[in-house]
């Protein structure tokens, strides 16, 4: 296991020193999901959800939620976002709607966090907008897919594919 970078000799928690490191092309896409019920996901489907448009809302906030990963998460470097898209889709076999986020930066430190937390607080966000009609609906499989750039290289989620 590589030596923790977040913790100084004492042990204590530090943030990383970046300074040295080269600018480059960093990217990161992630997923989540939304399980909820067969009726849910049809409010959705109609465009008759009490709130309104909950993918706009939650695109939105999964937006802005990346741009302040840096307050949300200790010790992460603000990062100069040159992009961040949040999609979803509809799995009405499995009633569960995906969430999806890439974020692109060009710095001397990686955006997986800052699509995580894209993810994340989209789920949240779809949470909060359908509440009313559905207290069961929980999250899952909220992860990293993909990255791009940096020292430590690309990485690949196992299943996932070029695109």
């Amino acid at each position: 296991m590589s030596e923790l970078t977040h913790l100084n000799s004492k042990g204590e928690a530090i943030m990383v020193d970046v300074a040295d490191k080269n600018v480059t092309a960093r990217s990161a896409t992630a997923e989540g999901y939304v399980v909820m019920s067969a009726e849910t996901l049809a409010l959705i489907q109609s465009g008759e959800a009490p709130k309104g448009d909950v993918f706009a809302v939650a695109r939105v906030a999964g937006i802005m939620a990346a741009k302040k990963t840096h307050e949300l998460i200790p010790l992460c470097h603000p990062v100069p976002l040159t992009k961040v898209a949040v999609n979803f889709e509809m799995l009405p076999a499995e009633n569960k709607v995906r969430v999806t986020s890439t974020a692109k930066a060009l710095g001397q430190t990686g955006v997986e966090m800052e699509a995580l937390t894209a993810v994340a607080v989209s789920c949240l966000t779809l949470y909060d907008m359908l509440k009313a009609r559905d207290k069961a609906m929980h999250f899952e499989g909220v992860r990293l897919l993909s990255k791009t750039g940096g020292k430590s290289g690309d990485f690949r989620a196992s299943g996932q594919t070029e695109g």
